[in-house]
């Protein structure tokens, strides 16, 4: 599989973004995914991540409530996405985004995904 992210932007605190990983490759679909973030640095940290049915979020601690993780599946590659809506965003959310892919569950460890997309930047200013 490979990933293609985008949708990363500049905003004020309290405004909304939302980015998307497109998958390719991938015709099975018993792969989950994720997105990471990496502030400056700072370690890649667990954000968000979604099973392979679409069906089971996961989210980390500091999202909780404000970010929301979802997914499609379908045959073709341009419809084959796992979208991040985030609101109520915070200069503490600042960072670059990775989407990742792995097979089995989710997980939040960035080293047990085998498949990673390019950085989107998000930054938020207070």
């Amino acid at each position: 599989v490979q990933l293609q992210a985008s949708g990363g932007g500049s905003v004020q605190a309290g405004g909304s973004l939302t980015l998307s990983c497109q998958t390719f490759g991938h015709t099975t679909g018993t792969y989950s995914t994720g997105w990471f973030r990496q502030g400056s640095g700072a370690e890649r940290e667990f954000v968000a991540g979604i099973t392979a049915s679409g069906k089971i979020p996961l989210y980390g601690n500091s999202v909780k409530g404000r970010f929301t993780i979802s997914r499609t599946n379908a045959e073709g590659d341009a419809e084959r996405s796992t979208l991040l809506q985030m609101e109520d965003l915070q200069p503490d959310d600042t960072g670059v985004y990775y989407c990742a892919a792995k097979d089995g569950i989710v997980r939040l460890r960035a080293d047990l995904y085998e498949t990673w997309g390019q950085g989107t930047q998000v930054t938020v200013s207070s």
